[in-house]
């Protein structure tokens, strides 16, 4: 799950990105909304988080922006504000829950995760691919009807396989949902430890992974 964490005051960005992180989510930090719009021309987010008031413009005119553009990405507004106007403004504007400042950590994490399951929901219930069965909003793959022991990179590296079948995915492609922007100590070559991790996992299933050289991996039958 990768999440766009769109903040101005550092200190509670850091910490709500520490928080996210521990929690297992892949987080990227924009100060402004400027910045968020070029993490967004980059990279596909699971779920924004996003700040009403920002030094450049208000979160709400990005949150609207972003409608207009069709862009469907589940928004949650943070906001200092208490008044009924302010909620109901951003939930007019197409935002998906909002949270009020001061809040827990721990609520913060549970609501992303309850947007993220809800899109995954609408978008589909389980993806089959062969013996294969990955369901996005339980967070979890099934083998013959075997639950998988898999990591959580794991986990989202097959997703990333499993939704693009028929595609070869580039090793960069399959590094930029695993991993954020600020995790720039991790090279690309943490891609093929998961990718060897994970054929262990799927060996004798009649699923593999395939390697196609210069071009990267794609899920393939095996039988």
């Amino acid at each position: 799950m990768r999440v766009l964490v769109v903040e101005d005051a550092p200190d509670m960005a850091e910490a709500v990105a520490t928080r996210l992180r521990q929690a297992g989510m892949v987080c990227d930090i924009a100060e402004t909304a400027d910045a968020a719009e070029d993490f967004l021309a980059v990279q596909r987010y699971d779920v924004i988080a996003l700040d009403i008031n920002l030094p450049d413009r208000s979160g709400t005119e990005l949150l609207a922006d972003l409608r207009r553009r069709g862009e469907r990405v589940p928004v949650l507004m943070l906001t200092a504000a208490f008044s009924v106007e302010t909620r109901v403004s951003a939930l007019d504007l197409g935002a998906d829950d909002y949270l009020v400042k001061p809040f827990d950590h721990r609520e913060l994490v549970a609501r992303l995760r309850a947007l993220h399951r809800r899109d995954a929901e609408v978008k589909s219930d389980e993806i089959a691919f062969g013996a294969l069965v990955f369901n996005p909003a339980a967070r979890e793959a099934r083998l013959a009807g075997r639950t998988l022991d898999l990591t959580r990179r794991e986990l989202a590296l097959l997703g990333l396989l499993i939704r693009h079948t028929g595609h070869v995915m580039s090793k960069e492609r399959l590094y930029e949902g695993l991993y954020s922007f600020a995790e720039t100590d991790v090279g690309l070559n943490a891609v093929e430890l998961y990718i060897a991790r994970l054929r262990k996992k799927l060996a004798g299933s009649g699923v593999a992974i395939e390697t196609q050289r210069g071009l990267g991996y794609r899920l393939v039958r095996d039988d």
